[in-house]
């Protein structure tokens, strides 16, 4: 299976608040590589965003914007390449608005929200939120709401049903955006 995780941590509410971005990269059912980067938001961040994922104004001064960004990272994005995200209507609009925010055409992509097939592959978990699911599957997530941390753990989440089930039953989740 080869797809691309992606997690994104906001500055505040809004959905265009990019803060920060990971993108995990998996070719023939083995992570190969990662790219994490801060994001410097145009809009202010609010402190309940911070508490939850401890990016602070300072950590993000000098960092590139998301515009600065997409460049490196556009290839990922095409009608024939899968993208992954954990409550993945969360991160696509992140991506699409945050685009949308800088004038640049948001890509068309095929998505697959692991929130999705863990509530069908296992429906026994008390609930389906990222770090409940990596813990009942056996995957350390020590930093959950740390981007690269959390498209980890969604990497290895759709790795681990692909193993269990199969890419026949995974394919009936995939859409595209």
């Amino acid at each position: 299976m080869n797809f691309t995780a992606m997690d994104f941590e906001t500055a505040n509410a809004r959905p265009d608040s990019a803060l920060s971005l990971a993108l995990v990269v998996v070719r023939d059912s083995q992570i190969v590589d990662s790219f994490y980067t801060l994001i410097k938001p145009q809009s202010k961040l609010d402190w309940r965003n911070t508490k939850i994922h401890g990016i602070h104004t300072a950590d993000v001064a000098d960092a590139p914007t998301f515009a600065e960004v997409w460049p490196h990272i556009d290839h990922f994005f095409a009608p024939d390449k899968l993208v992954a995200a954990h409550n993945a209507g969360f991160d696509s609009r992140v991506l699409r608005e945050t685009l949308a925010s800088y004038g640049i055409t948001p890509p068309r992509y095929l998505l697959i929200d692991t929130v999705r097939t863990s509530r069908r592959f296992y429906p026994e978990m008390p609930n389906h939120k990222l770090n409940t699911v990596a813990a009942g599957l056996g995957f350390d997530l020590r930093q959950h709401h740390n981007a690269l941390a959390d498209s980890i753990a969604c990497a290895q989440i759709l790795l681990q049903e692909e193993y269990a089930f199969g890419d026949d039953a995974l394919k009936k989740f995939v859409k595209m955006v």
